[in-house]
């Protein structure tokens, strides 16, 4: 198997460049950036195609200039991939709040879905059933996503059930091992666990008690929406409990100018 040295030789071979050529254009390179570490003698360059030895970032740059390959690449060649810089960083220690600024390169791109077209944004929706294809979308985050145990939904932008716990417009994962309904554990009302469910109306959160084969499931306190009840199996399931939600700070100053 080839290594990064070794490849890097092959691209030089290709575009048919002898140690010289390179040796030439980088030194060019090194007196625009006022900086001789961008310059590649030949003896380096002789190392790192045949011994391996590992080119400064300066160089490595000039390599990639001069035979015109994404500098990202090359470093995937030398076992570093961009893209897992933010996930790695959610490994970090740091136990304060801090913004990232960890973004991937400009053409970096990971698979997404894609929403059927027909999605409906005013209703709740169980995204896992909308989506078509899986598209393209710069969000390295999303590797990170367990997708075997998780789910993501949208909250109607008219669902106003668990507002402000939930408010609409948000977007919710759900751990769907999570189905059992527990009937303790919480102190408060924002530890009480929320529920994801699907019925025969549609989907929807809510908090959920289970009793005698019926599903008692309550909005928020600040909702007027009365309690439902449905019996189990048949009238509603338990997808999952909700344990991560992404969520709009301006659908509330909506609904208050509305009414």
């Amino acid at each position: 198997m080839e290594d990064a040295g070794q490849k890097l030789r092959r691209v030089r071979e290709r575009l048919k460049l002898t140690y010289r050529d390179v040796e030439t254009a980088t030194q060019k390179i090194a007196q625009v950036h006022s900086n001789y570490e961008y310059s590649v003698g030949l003896s380096r360059l002789a190392d790192i195609e045949n011994r391996g030895t590992l080119p400064s970032l300066f160089r490595l740059y000039s390599l990639c200039a001069v035979y015109r390959i994404p500098f990202e690449k090359v470093l995937t060649w030398y076992g570093i991939d961009l893209q897992a810089l933010c996930i790695d960083a959610l490994r970090s220690p740091l136990g304060q709040t801090y913004p990232f600024d960890l973004g991937p390169p400009s053409h970096s791109e990971v698979n997404v879905p894609a929403v059927d077209s027909g999605f409906e944004l005013k209703s709740t929706s169980y995204l896992s059933r909308q989506f078509q294809r899986w598209g393209k979308l710069s969000l390295s985050l999303l590797n990170a996503l367990d997708h075997n145990r998780h789910r993501y939904a949208f909250i109607g932008t008219e669902d106003w059930s668990m507002y402000p716990r939930i408010p609409p417009g948000s977007f919710i994962e759900i751990d769907t091992e999570k189905r059992k309904v527990v009937r303790d554990g919480w102190t408060a009302e924002h530890d009480r666990p929320i529920y994801f469910l699907e019925t025969r109306e549609g989907f929807r959160c809510g908090w959920c008690t289970q009793h005698d084969g019926k599903l008692y499931v309550q909005a928020h306190s600040q909702c007027s929406e009365p309690p439902c009840v449905f019996t189990l199996p048949g009238e509603a399931e338990v997808i999952g409990q909700v344990v991560g939600i992404a969520m709009r700070l301006d659908l509330g100053k909506r609904r208050h100018t509305r009414s």
